[in-house]
């Protein structure tokens, strides 16, 4: 099966680099003028355009020894807050590992602050990159839900109504933010993983899929190759940022897991998906056939966005609401 056509005619209009021999220095400025690409105006024919009624602005949350960006969605209309209640929270993480922004998922992240309706917080996490293993945005997403839940009146939030949610990348953040959560005694209501990576161990690459769709459109081996390089260097412990490896996956909150048919991970997220269910967490698993990789950032040329977006609108609102 094919990739959409509008995803066939970017991959036409843009020359892949060689991921795997680029200076460090290349990377950080492909990273800068990539991100400053995914994040103008016009770019939002591919990544979609916000919900109407919905305000989004950059917050910046005060953390030991830092400052972490944070990008608030939160329905402008809000009822809830004029009678003085609170909102659901849902905590989101982009995807991309070294690269990538919370603008480029403004359109997932305002349908769902309109719709549910809830406070939707995208965390701007540390980018893998030399001398920055993956293991920084594993701890900025964990204390951003924790920040946000430890002072719930700043975003106006319900603490006893959040879910974690993240996209490839963003998804191992937000699967281990969860189990962080169990571990600290935090009753998160739902998660939800979309086209999720949660195995950067030695075993990474040796799914079926990835020999599959070694050279998707949205994703390649390469590209994943130089993320693992630079999310687990060398003496980095693999296990501590691979979800699916974790001790346990007991007692963790319901799952809804959502996978491309056309993704070179799409394997790992099948084998979340039974791990899960094996420790008796609930997961659902829904897959895309014909989608890519990273299709829920891509509405305008990937049509599976809508009825993936309908997904999770439905399976959060069935547990924030």
């Amino acid at each position: 099966m094919r990739a959409p056509l509008g995803i066939r005619v970017l991959q036409t209009l843009r020359k892949e680099p060689d991921w795997l021999a680029m200076p460090a220095e290349d990377l950080d400025a492909f990273r800068t003028a990539e991100n400053r690409r995914r994040s103008t105006p016009l770019i939002r024919v591919v990544t979609g355009f916000p919900a109407r009624g919905v305000t989004i602005h950059w917050h910046e949350l005060p953390l030991p020894g830092r400052s972490l960006r944070i990008r608030v969605y939160r329905p402008a209309n809000d009822d809830a807050a004029d009678a003085g209640d609170a909102l659901p929270l849902v905590l989101h993480v982009h995807g991309g590992g070294f690269v990538g922004t919370a603008v480029q998922s403004d359109w997932i992240n305002s349908h769902l602050a309109a719709r549910l309706p809830a406070v939707v917080v995208s965390v701007e996490h540390r980018l893998a990159a030399a001398g920055v293993p993956f293991e920084a945005a594993v701890d900025d997403g964990w204390d951003a839900l924790r920040h946000v839940l430890d002072h719930p009146a700043a975003l106006g939030v319900d603490p006893a109504r959040a879910a974690v949610f993240g996209e490839s990348a963003g998804g191992l953040v937000a699967a281990l933010a969860a189990i962080r959560a169990r571990d600290a005694g935090l009753a998160l209501r739902a998660q939800v993983l979309v086209n999720p990576c949660v195995d950067l161990t030695e075993t990474a690459l040796d799914y079926p899929s990835m020999t599959e769709h070694a050279d998707s459109p949205t994703l390649t081996v390469p590209q994943l190759q130089l993320f693992r390089r630079l999310a687990v260097p060398e003496g980095t412990d693999a296990r501590a940022v691979s979800p699916l490896y974790a001790g346990s996956l007991a007692g963790l909150p319901p799952a809804l897991v959502v996978v491309p048919t056309l993704d070179p991970v799409a394997d790992q997220g099948r084998a979340y998906t039974r791990r899960l269910r094996e420790q008796g967490t609930p997961a659902q698993l829904t897959e895309h056939a014909g989608a890519p990789h990273a299709f829920l950032s891509m509405p305008g040329v990937v049509p599976h966005a809508r009825a993936a977006r309908a997904e999770i609108t439905g399976f959060l609102h069935g547990r924030l609401t």
